[in-house]
C-alpha cells in the first residue's frame, strides 16, 4: 500500500492492500477501495462509494458525491464501481438519490475527462464515455456502448448494448441495441463497426440489418415491425432487440424527427 502523507484518508475507510493514493487526494469515511486501485492526486472519493480492483481515479475526479436532486434530503445511498475502470480527470459521478439505493458502474469502463454520470444511473460493462459526455439521472447504459464527446442524455433514457452515439448528440428517447445515433435522437443506421469488433457472425449482423430496415426504412409502425422481426431467423441479439423495444417507456429514437418530437 502506497498512501501519500499528503493524502487525507478517513479512519473508517476500508483500504485493501496494494492501493496507491496520491498527494492531496481525499478519501472520506465509509469508502471501500479494493486491491490495486490507484487514486491520483487531488481526486475526491465520497462516503458510500465502493471501488473494485484495479480501477483508476485520475486527478480532480469527484466520485460518489451527493446527487444533484432537489428532492434529496441526505438519505444514505451508494455508488458501486466495478473492476478495472478508468475514470479520467475531473469526471463527476454521483451516488443514488434514493435511500439504500445505488448508482452502479460495471467493469472495464472508460470514463473520459469532464464526463458526468448522474444519480441512479446504471452503467454496464465495457462502456466508453468520451470527453464531456453528460448523463442525467436514472440513465441505463447496457454493455459495449460508445458515447462520443459532448453527448447529452436525458434522464430515464436507456441506451441498448453495442450502440454508438455520435458526438454533439442530444438523446431524449431510448436508443435500441446495435444502432448508430447521430443528431437529436436520430437513428442513422446500425453500428456496423461495433458489431464487427464484437465478432458477431455475418448471419447475425444481416439479421440486425433486416430488423433495422423493418423499424426505420419501411412504412409499417413499430408494433408491426416487431412482428416482422419475430419472423426472422431467431438469435439472442434479435430477441434482446425486441424485448428492449417492448420495454421502452420513453419510446425509441426515430429515423426522422420534428421540433415537436425533439422538445416534447
Amino acid at each position: 500500500m502506497a498512501i501519500s502523507e499528503l493524502a487525507i484518508v478517513g479512519k473508517n475507510a476500508e483500504i485493501a492492500e496494494g492501493v496507491e493514493i496520491g498527494p492531496f487526494a481525499i478519501i472520506e469515511d465509509g469508502v471501500e477501495i479494493a486491491s490495486k486501485v490507484k487514486i491520483w492526486p487531488h481526486a475526491y472519493i465520497c462516503s458510500g462509494t465502493s471501488i473494485g480492483e484495479e480501477t483508476q481515479v485520475h486527478m480532480g475526479a469527484v466520485v460518489g458525491h451527493i446527487p444533484q436532486d432537489l428532492t434529496f434530503k441526505g438519505e444514505k445511498s451508494y455508488l458501486k464501481i466495478g473492476k478495472r475502470n478508468i475514470i479520467r480527470e475531473y469526471a463527476t459521478i454521483h451516488r443514488s438519490a434514493k435511500e439504500e439505493a445505488s448508482t452502479v458502474i460495471g467493469d472495464d469502463c472508460y470514463i473520459m475527462a469532464l464526463s458526468h454520470i448522474g444519480h441512479d444511473c446504471q452503467i454496464g460493462n465495457n462502456v466508453i464515455l468520451a470527453n464531456c459526455a453528460l448523463l442525467a439521472g436514472h440513465v441505463v447504459i447496457e454493455d459495449y456502448v460508445f458515447v462520443s464527446g459532448n453527448v447529452v442524455v436525458h434522464q430515464f433514457c436507456r441506451i441498448g448494448e453495442l450502440s454508438l452515439i455520435g458526438g454533439f448528440t442530444g438523446v431524449n428517447k431510448d436508443v435500441p441495441p446495435y444502432m448508430l445515433v447521430r443528431g437529436p435522437s436520430v437513428v442513422r443506421g446500425i453500428n456496423l463497426i461495433g458489431l464487427r469488433r464484437a465478432k458477431l457472425s455475418r448471419e447475425i449482423i444481416d439479421g440486425i440489418r433486416q430488423a433495422y430496415k423493418f423499424l426505420y426504412m419501411s412504412d409499417i409502425n413499430t408494433a408491426q415491425a416487431i412482428e416482422e422481426i419475430k419472423k426472422l431467423k431467431p438469435s439472442k441479439e434479435l430477441n434482446h432487440l425486441v424485448e428492449f423495444i417492448q420495454g421502452s417507456k420513453r419510446g425509441i429514437c426515430k429515423y426522422k424527427y420534428s421540433d415537436t418530437d425533439y422538445f416534447e
